[in-house]
């Protein structure tokens, strides 16, 4: 990993998952992540793995140019390389190992960039690991990203962040207090993304947001 946000995304989810494979997401404090929220998302699994977008940060629908919010995780991804992602995605949380993603973004005018993800598991309980947190941080920042819309993501590379997953301990792990100040009102990560969404859906800014929702590589 060589992105900011990657990295300290990453340090975060190991440190409160402390010595289980993973932690439960009532964990996850907004505190914590509050200045990298629009470069993060959360993935839930679905009955035929195929995750779909249960949040999404605003940075993130901006290079969309749409909400990317209820969408399959395919809908990223070019048509015809889709797969590859979505096994990725799925295995991240069917085997409970982190992963990272390397891809190019691709828009109409035919500018390009190259984007850093990271894909670690998440448990709803401690039986239960169906959720997903991750981040989509450009690898350069540029004037023209969130201006123009990425119309796809295509795979570079993928790499497991860990060899052996380490075992779920009987004790679940605890946050760092500092982790538990008050922050709006002790909002959940997903009520705290959702009222960002809704600001900036109801923002003037929101004309940068195509409202379209056609998906490039969705499923049909």
């Amino acid at each position: 990993m060589r992105q900011k946000t990657s990295t300290e995304i990453f340090t975060y989810w190991e440190r409160i998952r402390g010595s289980a494979d993973a932690p439960t997401r009532d964990l996850i404090q907004p505190s914590a992540v509050a200045h990298i929220l629009p470069e993060l998302f959360i993935l839930e699994n679905t009955a035929d793995d195929n995750p779909r977008f249960r949040l999404a940060g605003t940075g993130i629908c901006n290079l969309m140019g749409r909400e990317i919010r209820g969408e399959n995780f395919a809908g990223l991804w070019a048509s015809s390389h889709h797969d590859d992602p979505v096994r990725i995605a799925a295995g991240v949380m069917r085997h409970v190992v982190p992963a990272s993603i390397n891809a190019t973004g691709y828009c109409i005018s035919g500018r390009r960039m190259t984007f850093e993800m990271v894909l670690m598991p998440v448990r709803t309980s401690n039986d239960i690991c169906d959720r997903l947190l991750g981040c989509l941080t450009p690898t350069v920042h540029s004037t023209w990203l969130g201006n123009e819309r990425l119309e796809f993501l295509a795979l570079d590379r993928s790499r497991l962040l860990y060899d052996h997953p380490a075992r779920l301990v009987d004790t679940p792990p605890h946050p760092d207090p500092t982790d538990l100040l008050p922050f709006e009102g002790s909002l959940s990560l997903g009520e705290w993304m959702r009222r960002k969404l809704l600001q900036a859906k109801n923002s003037p800014d929101r004309a940068k947001i195509d409202p379209a929702r056609d998906r490039f590589g969705g499923r049909p």
